[in-house]
């Protein structure tokens, strides 16, 4: 029950690009239990914006395996919100006016490099995993002083967010504790758009949350250097920041942390094979 005296306000982030698996399950689920533990709402927002992944189809099936494993949320796509519209493909306009304003301050530049010119300049090391990004070069950077190019009405070329270099960035999570990162060391400039005209996760995480008014964000600990990103751009941006919780991993028995490609353990999978949503949460979901 939500108490409408309670300032919190989580979410559910799911991308409708194959189905969810036991590790977005256990994410959700701490997810969920934090927002009725405060009182608070839950929001469900659809992360559609990989046009090239995203199948319909898939949408409804992430609906129909959170309600079948017991979550329920207070505003979403398909039960409609103060916030709407709950999917990103139609927040276009909203992320937009966040990239004019970057602009505006001069703390973006357009970049015409590949992610593998990234990869193979020298002084480029990327020790992240394959959805992080590789650091960017200082070479490969325009003079802090050089004339910014307008956006243009259709946009076809990268524009990267140029970090300051040597700065601390730090903050206490929920899970795992203090966290800092040095700027420009540990992650460098990176995108805020795509030059097939769709922002980037970075930038489209924080305008919704900030819209949506989100008080924590609960997801893996896989995403922790991107929340340094995002403090980034909720400054650059004059918004407010959320609270963090950065959920352990799943991982299968190799030790490799799930994902799509682990049909097996997708929640779709192992209802076919007649597992009951009680079973799910007592065997896999419970915080470790």
């Amino acid at each position: 029950m939500v108490n409408p005296a309670s300032a919190y306000r989580g979410r559910l982030a799911p991308s409708p690009t194959g189905y969810l698996h036991l590790g977005h399950a256990r994410t959700f689920w701490i997810a969920a239990q934090r927002a009725r533990e405060a009182g608070g709402a839950l929001i469900l927002r659809s992360e559609d914006l990989d046009a090239v992944r995203f199948h319909l189809d898939f949408e409804t099936a992430m609906f129909e395996d959170l309600r079948w494993l017991g979550l329920a949320w207070t505003e979403g796509p398909d039960v409609g919100g103060p916030c709407a519209p709950y999917r990103q493909s139609e927040r276009g306009p909203r992320y937009r006016a966040a990239l004019e304003e970057l602009h505006a301050a001069g703390v973006i530049f357009p970049c015409a490099r590949s992610r593998r010119d990234v990869l193979e300049a020298a002084g480029a090391p990327h020790e992240g995993g394959p959805d992080d990004e590789p650091i960017y070069p200082e070479e490969f950077r325009p003079p802090a002083d050089a004339h910014l190019p307008p956006l243009g009405e259709r946009i076809s070329v990268n524009w990267r967010l140029r970090v300051p270099d040597g700065a601390e960035i730090s903050f206490v999570d929920g899970a795992v504790g203090a966290q800092q990162a040095v700027a420009g060391r540990d992650f460098g400039d990176f995108l805020v758009w795509r030059k097939d005209d769709t922002p980037s996760y970075q930038l489209a995480c924080v305008a919704d949350d900030a819209a949506m008014r989100v008080s924590e964000v609960v997801r893996g600990a896989d995403l922790v250097k991107s929340t340094f990103r995002q403090l980034l751009l909720y400054r650059a941006l004059g918004l407010s920041e959320p609270q963090f919780y950065h959920c352990p991993l799943l991982t299968d028995e190799r030790g490799v942390r799930l994902a799509k490609r682990h049909d097996a353990l997708s929640l779709r999978a192992l209802r076919k094979q007649g597992m009951t949503p009680e079973q799910v949460r007592e065997n896999f979901l419970a915080s470790p």
